[in-house]
């Protein structure tokens, strides 16, 4: 196994610009692209359905040296709230840069077992909301003159095939074929829509639904014989959210170490 490396140090690569980024709170993936993208000079709006551990997380960002932060509850599935979240990003930062689509459901059941609930809800979060989300921030870009980013997180089992996953790879692999639609759409108006592929990223929340033998098994077909670690993927985040990516739309880049 190879040990993960020390984030790196930080450039300003996102420095003057304001990103939202959903389902922040907590230790995942999300909160670390906030904390990333903090690190990096932007301003940054978070939020989460979960009110209590969104606020938590704020606190907690809002303690970093000179960092801007703001949260807002807002659950994807809900067009109002969808609306509200980037409203709160006008008022508070006087509008946005980037927006990163991070919400998502899981879980894990066999397709002969399935209910058409557990598969519309997984759907409606992960996909439904991405789509929401997207086109609430390309409408907002336009009206802010045009411009901006938006980031989407994908997942290598839009690719892969996994038993018990029919429902969220279905739905990764709709935010994929969004991405790159909706892509071509928006450049019209300057506006960048591109997508991450995590596989494995180890935090609390995996820990404690999965069992250590699968997780051994999962890191054991990693390249480096381990896990991401989220700040890991919030590093390309960063990279699709700053200038350095400014030729780069409707592409999904797999934030993994094995080929999909």
């Amino acid at each position: 196994m190879t040990a993960a490396p020390q984030p790196p140090p930080a450039s300003g690569l996102l420095r003057g610009k304001t990103a939202v980024i959903t389902a922040a709170a907590g230790s995942g993936i999300g909160s670390a692209a906030a904390r990333r993208m903090l690190d990096e000079g932007a301003r940054v709006l978070i939020s989460d359905h979960h009110e209590r551990r969104l606020e938590a997380t704020r606190a907690e960002l809002a303690a970093l040296p000179g960092a801007e932060v703001a949260a807002v509850r807002c659950d994807v599935t809900d067009e109002e709230q969808v609306h509200a979240l980037l409203d709160t990003a006008a008022a508070e930062f006087g509008g946005i840069d980037v927006f990163v689509n991070n919400a998502g459901l899981g879980g894990t059941a066999s397709i002969v077992d399935m209910t058409d609930e557990e598969w519309g809800r997984v759907l409606d979060v992960t996909l439904n909301g991405a789509f929401r989300c997207t086109r609430a921030a390309v409408r907002r870009f336009r009206e802010q003159g045009g411009g901006g980013a938006v980031v989407n997180n994908a997942s290598v089992v839009g690719w892969r095939a996994q038993a018990g996953q029919a429902h969220y790879a279905a739905a990764k692999a709709g935010v994929m074929a969004l991405t790159r639609c909706a892509a071509m759409d928006a450049a019209e108006f300057g506006v960048r829509i591109n997508a991450v592929a995590p596989s494995l990223v180890m935090h609390p929340n995996l820990a404690k639904v999965t069992d250590d033998d699968m997780l051994a098994e999962l890191e054991s077909r990693e390249a480096f014989g381990r896990s991401a670690e989220p700040w890991e993927v919030a590093n390309v985040m960063v990279f699709l959210a700053s200038d350095y990516s400014s030729y780069l739309t409707g592409e999904v880049l797999s934030a993994s170490s094995q080929h999909p």
